[in-house]
């Protein structure tokens, strides 16, 4: 936690009052741009034109690789993820989770992420705290390919806290128009989950009340009996970032849908991309569920079914292929570093899907 350096506005009756007296420290601002030039820097493709300390970032996107480009954006954040990183003093890998939560948004879309941006909201400016951050955020866009090309850190005094912070990312891609997913999907294709070691950046409320308010455990202490790393590592643990994969999927196999497993767990994610005439089955116990989640059900007397519309349950991503694609589409998740298992399947429906227990 960050010490308060005093009281904003105290100073003699009369006499000229500062910008800093007010809570805002432009000379940090300054040296926190200082050292963060060189992670932005580091994530620069060839289309980024000039540098840093312009009103707004310049891309010179090439049309000609296309033949009906069509662009895509989203926006997200980390949610109360901030907090974990707040309590345990470690800023150096939320930056990446809130690259993930946004770029993998769009290439569920079949997109290419193209540039990124950063909008970070603190208490008191912290130059070691923003530099942490940021260096996680270009870490996240260089594993996306994007670059990360401006951003914005703002310092609000006796709205938050000196300590608290909070994260919003932009990200904007490209795709062929006839290339957008999902399309395609049919009764007979096969659903695929890509492993997510931890709960990236969703469910923090409910798991935070758990462990840390009703269950008392300490961040410091092991994640679980027998465990050897804190639950803070845990539950720190980056988000795993898709998008390469999801891009090697598409050139190798008929990627019919994508769905990014964030708040609403599995069913409700992968609903938003189901035709209506289309419902899926998946069966739990076909992947492996992280322990962690298993911590945060008994630690709070979790239902089932809170669980299952919470969390991710072990899945960050889920990928809908024909069934004759299948193995393929298996071979190359794995050969890009994830974990992969063939979870459900796409029946005829109304656009529904349904968590099957074991």
């Amino acid at each position: 936690m960050v010490e308060e350096r005093g009281t904003p506005g105290e100073s003699e009756p009369g006499a000229p009052l500062t910008y800093a007296e007010s809570g805002v420290d432009i000379t940090a601002g300054e040296l926190a741009v200082e050292r963060i030039k060189a992670h932005v820097r580091a994530t620069f493709r060839p289309e980024v034109i000039g540098d840093l300390g312009g009103f707004g970032g310049l891309f010179a996107f090439d049309p000609t690789k296309y033949r009906e480009p069509v662009l895509a954006s989203s926006t997200d954040g980390v949610g109360t993820k901030s907090r974990i990183a707040q309590l345990a003093g470690r800023y150096d890998t939320i930056g990446l989770d809130l690259v993930a939560m946004s770029v993998d948004d769009i290439a569920v879309q079949g997109a290419e992420p193209l540039f990124f941006l950063d909008y970070i909201s603190v208490g008191r400016l912290d130059p070691d705290m923003i530099d942490d951050i940021v260096s996680g955020v270009a870490r996240g866009c260089r594993q996306a390919g994007c670059a990360l090309i401006g951003g914005e850190m703002s310092e609000h005094p006796g709205i938050m806290a000196p300590g608290e912070f909070d994260l919003v990312g932009f990200v904007v891609g490209v795709v062929e128009r006839s290339k957008t997913l999902p399309s395609g999907i049919a009764a007979g294709d096969r659903v695929i989950g890509l492993h997510s070691p931890g709960l990236r950046s969703n469910g923090y409320s409910l798991a935070r009340s758990a462990l840390l308010e009703r269950s008392n455990r300490s961040l410091d202490a092991p994640a679980w009996p027998g465990a050897r790393h804190s639950l803070a590592d845990e539950l720190l643990r980056p988000s795993v970032i898709y998008a390469p994969s999801m891009a090697a999927l598409r050139e190798a196999v008929d990627v019919h849908g994508f769905a990014h497993v964030t708040g609403g767990g599995i069913g409700a994610n992968l609903e938003r991309v189901l035709p209506k005439h289309c419902d899926a089955a998946i069966r739990r116990g076909t992947w492996d569920e992280p322990r962690i989640f298993a911590e945060i059900q008994s630690a709070g007397s979790v239902t089932g079914d809170e669980m299952e519309r919470v969390f991710n349950l072990g899945l960050g991503m889920l990928v809908v292929v024909p069934d004759t694609d299948v193995l393929h589409a298996l071979d190359v998740a794995r050969a890009s570093g994830h974990d992969a298992w063939i979870v459900g399947d796409i029946v005829a429906g109304k656009g529904r899907a349904r968590v099957i227990a074991p």
